[in-house]
């Protein structure tokens, strides 16, 4: 059955390829956005999120393609994607950051409860480890990051994302709508493959980030098994590839940059160090992008 979905942000970096994935599944896409995305079979509905009237109106419109479609009604809706935000520090005032993230996810979540759709699938971020934008390097409590960490940035992205976890939580205990939060690792884009040898000759580059990284195209997988797995109340998902984007083992990594870092798993010889594990186990996703398909090593 064709799945309904209104996706925020689609127009983005991330957001236009997990747009593509869904509609390749099958699915209809409403994109909401500021800007229009470059996709034959998705209208863009330009919408401003931190204004709840305009959330609102675009969570229960019409999803087709043209206005002289044979009807204009619009269709009960299966999820809403959230990926829009500001996307990281130093694009606009640290307080607008947060603003516009804080509360265009709160506008969201909180219309797509209130219409009664009953999954929202909603777009964090491994900064809220505290490590990507932090002042200075600083160690993590202990590797691999998993979600049962106790998340602690101190910037304005990531604390905006945390917040966005805690809405998310609360709007899922006052509903009872499933609303899952994937915390989405450095997302690449297929041409972004080209990079990797630049960042092998320089692995301490990657450092804060833990080697982390997404295939946009995988990040579309887990974000549509995301969709299809109901019944898990409120729940956070790391989205990232199976290994780190270094092609270093992970024992050394750790040994040459996070010596003094407690490990409290067994990690494979290449292994991610924002686990992927409990995404793999409960959603079932297995990512089909590593870097090792389209890098040649020397």
């Amino acid at each position: 059955m064709t799945k309904r979905i209104m996706f925020t942000g689609g127009s983005g970096k991330a957001g236009r390829h997990v747009v593509q994935y869904l509609v390749e599944q099958g699915c209809q896409v409403l994109n909401i956005d500021t800007k229009p995305l470059d996709n034959p079979k998705v209208r863009t509905l330009i919408t401003d999120i931190t204004d709840s009237g305009q959330v609102f109106n675009a969570l229960s419109s019409y999803m087709g393609l043209h206005e002289f479609d044979p009807s204009l009604r619009a269709q009960p809706v299966d999820a809403v994607v959230h990926f829009a935000a500001i996307p990281r520090i130093m694009i606009t005032t640290d307080n607008e950051v947060f603003r516009i993230n804080a509360l265009g996810t709160y506008n969201v979540i909180e219309a797509a409860v209130k219409l009664g759709i009953r999954k929202v699938v909603i777009a964090s971020s491994e900064t809220t480890y505290g490590l990507v934008f932090a002042n200075e390097p600083r160690d993590p409590q202990y590797f691999p990051l998993d979600e049962d960490y106790d998340v602690d940035p101190m910037d304005s992205y990531a604390l905006s994302k945390v917040v966005n976890e805690k809405t998310a939580r609360a709007l899922a205990l006052r509903s009872g709508t499933d609303i899952y939060a994937l915390r989405i690792g450095n997302v690449i884009e297929p041409h972004e493959y080209s990079l990797f040898p630049k960042w092998f000759a320089d692995p301490g580059f990657r450092k804060r980030i833990a080697w982390s990284y997404v295939d946009a195209r995988d990040l579309g997988q887990i974000t549509l098994r995301a969709i299809e797995k109901d019944g898990l109340g409120y729940q956070v998902f790391n989205a990232a590839n199976d290994d780190t984007s270094s092609d270093l083992p992970t024992a050394e990594l750790l040994k040459r940059f996070y010596p003094s870092v407690p490990v409290k798993a067994d990690l494979g010889e290449y292994e991610t160090l924002l686990s992927n594990r409990k995404a793999r186990d409960i959603l079932g996703f297995r990512p089909e992008h590593s870097w090792r398909k389209y890098v040649k090593q020397a």
